[in-house]
């Protein structure tokens, strides 16, 4: 079994969520660790683990940052880690899979499914092998205990309950 590494530098799991049902704001989690292990290079038989450090939200807004630690949201002094454990990873095409697995966000645990694309292979000019993904999903923020809101007068809510969000991740494969 090998065990595949994390490459920090070249990884990231961004969001965004409707805002004011007219626009998109984005952010990112700084902090984070993905664990894979794996028999090869396929992830087909892989187990894999996330925790992200609720903490280290960023959204390019102080003010909004420190609400979205707040207990109004993610309570990041009571819940510091957002977890998810694969449960079950299908192949869908050569370089596409289905992930499933438990996400926990607070005290929540619901299962979900996450699609990923492999990107590749390849060595870097030290010798190190790496394996890149793209992996992306959606959740309806409610579902998870996430249900501050405000009505607009316009009509419809300040902040949507889907959240999208996209990960980057590149790994030195061991």
């Amino acid at each position: 079994m090998a065990n595949w590494n994390l490459d920090t530098a070249h990884s990231e799991i961004e969001f965004k969520v409707k805002h004011m049902m007219i626009s998109s704001v984005k952010g990112q989690f700084e902090q984070f660790d993905v664990q894979v292990e794996n028999q090869g290079d396929d992830l087909q038989n892989a187990k894999v683990s996330v925790s992200i450090d609720t903490a280290s939200i960023n959204t390019k807004s102080e003010q909004r940052d420190q609400h979205l630690k707040s207990d109004d949201f993610f309570a990041t002094d009571n819940f510091p880690k957002i977890t998810f454990v694969s449960t079950q990873i299908n192949k869908t095409s050569d370089d596409e899979y289905d992930i499933t697995g438990d996400l926990t966000v607070k005290d929540v645990t619901k299962p979900v499914t996450l699609k990923a694309e492999f990107g590749g292979i390849g060595k870097d000019p030290w010798g190190n092998q790496k394996a890149g993904y793209t992996v992306v999903g959606k959740i309806n923020r409610a579902d998870f205990g996430l249900t501050w809101n405000a009505a607009l007068e316009t009509g419809g809510v300040m902040v949507s309950e889907e959240v999208k969000f996209n990960a980057e991740v590149q790994f030195t494969v061991s």
